[in-house]
């Protein structure tokens, strides 16, 4: 096996990139780039009855907002099926695995029987020493020859040593009865196949470990480090689903989450550095062990996940956060900026993102940016636009039309207008911003004003302004 760390995710193409998952390519990927390795991908597309081409692009669409970057070309499972029976037919060449004859009936009959006495319901084939001149015609299934007494150890490396009694263990089918291969073997001579040295998946995988290293020990290949971990479970302590709210990567992709702030987020769910909460790929690829997986299931907290996104998307470089608002507004079937559009938001970029938790946020502040003109006041903002603040409009244009078009000369204006009339900030503040962004939650004035500009600005004061004043 290669010294070099080689990590997979393996996902089947049945549904939506579900975010359980999710945070399994998140571990194999920090894990793997954190130690200078190559992380891989793997469609395991063995269910043909399940798999769909939509479910596979959703896999490649979720891996690439998450920016879980993968080493070569996605290797198709399916398309290996004969690399599978042929590693089938060395074992049974080779004595470690042997043609069944037995039908379902007889398989039922033995189990109910079992069942009946009391005993195991362990299938055990009477075919497993029946030399081959013995074998009848007809179909057959080929078993591996798993084990009958000791005990098969997992050293894993988040459950520690797991111990299976191989009594335990049936002599599980690599090759159905039409010749095609099973899952459980497909997965070992893929992993092997791929050079793949640690395994990180979900413990509900743990007891096909003790079945998949039958295989391993059968052929003479080194097994892979076992790492284990927890699933996700809701705030409820139950197993997540649906009524916990949305499972698929691209549900929070489309609720407007920064994808920084996922990759963080699902990082910490399982895992901790001490008590380090918000933190960047490179630290997290740095610091991402094994010892700081715990062995509960982790609870998805989706105020958590608000607070980072919002951390993120503070700390965000503006053009990298426009280029993800695009992706945003794409996935959502929202209308593309035009140029200048974006121009405006990327200028407006470092007073938009404070506070704003996700981009649907984002895309709400910018509302004095995205809105048509003329502007029309929703009704909180109407309530501004009184004669005090129809008169206050009317005062401040002029002021406009020549003053420098920087943040301290604006402030210097509507302040000399306050003192005038005796009056504070709020009051001036309030029929500017009805008159730029028809509403009463906003950016700052100023803020507004400079992203804007000075004809922008001037134009939309004098359009509210123009409304008579009453007596």
């Amino acid at each position: 096996m290669s010294s070099q760390i080689i990590t997979r995710f393996a996902p089947s193409p049945t549904g939506y990139l579900h975010i359980g998952s999710a945070r399994t390519a998140l571990f194999n990927w920090l894990y793997a780039r954190g130690r200078g390795g190559k992380f891989l991908l793997r469609i395991e597309d063995t269910d043909r009855a399940r798999s769909t081409p939509e479910a596979t692009q959703a896999i490649f669409t979720g891996m690439d907002w998450l920016g879980l970057d993968y080493d070569g070309e996605p290797v198709t499972q399916f398309d290996r099926a004969a690399r599978h029976a042929d590693v089938a037919h060395e074992l049974l060449a080779a004595g470690r695995a042997y043609k069944c004859f037995s039908s379902q009936d007889e398989i039922a009959a033995f189990r109910d029987q079992a069942r009946a006495a009391g005993r195991s319901t362990l299938f055990r084939s009477p075919w497993r020493d029946v030399e081959a001149a013995n074998h009848p015609q007809g179909a057959y299934v080929v078993r591996i020859k798993a084990p009958q007494s000791g005990k098969t150890v997992i050293a894993d490396q988040v459950q520690g040593d797991v111990i299976i009694n191989n009594d335990q263990l049936d002599d599980m089918v690599l090759l159905r009865s039409d010749g095609t291969p099973v899952y459980m073997l497909a997965v070992v001579v893929d992993d092997h196949d791929m050079g793949v040295t640690t395994v990180i998946r979900g413990d509900d995988h743990l007891n096909n470990a003790a079945r998949q290293m039958t295989i391993y020990h059968a052929m003479g290949w080194q097994i892979p480090v076992w790492a284990h971990i927890p699933l996700i479970h809701g705030s409820d302590g139950k197993k997540l689903s649906k009524r916990h709210g949305a499972l698929g990567v691209d549900e929070y992709h489309a609720m407007g989450y920064s994808a920084a702030a996922m990759r963080n987020y699902l990082a910490r769910l399982g895992w901790a550095h001490g008590n380090d909460e918000f933190f960047t790929d490179a630290q997290a690829q740095e610091w991402f062990a094994f010892g700081g997986i715990g062995k509960s299931p982790a609870r998805f907290d989706f105020k958590k996940l608000s607070k980072l996104s919002g951390q993120h998307i503070a700390t965000t470089d503006d053009a990298a956060l426009l280029h993800e608002l695009q992706a945003f507004l794409a996935v959502t079937g929202a209308p593309k900026l035009s140029d200048q559009t974006a121009a405006q938001m990327l200028s407006a970029m470092y007073c938009l993102k404070e506070r704003a938790r996700d981009f649907a946020e984002l895309i709400d502040k910018a509302q004095f940016i995205l809105a048509e003109t003329p502007i029309i006041p929703d009704v909180k903002a109407q309530s501004a636009l009184d004669n005090t603040g129809i008169s206050i409009l009317h005062e401040l244009t002029p002021h406009l039309q020549n003053v420098t078009w920087n943040r301290d000369d604006l402030e210097r204006v509507t302040s000399q207008i306050a003192e005038t009339r005796g009056i504070g900030f709020g009051k001036i503040a309030a029929p500017i911003r009805a008159a730029l962004a028809g509403r009463t939650a906003t950016p700052s004035v100023f803020d507004m004003m400079l992203v804007l500009g000075r004809q922008d600005t001037i134009a939309r004061l004098t359009d509210i302004s123009a409304k008579e004043i009453t007596d």
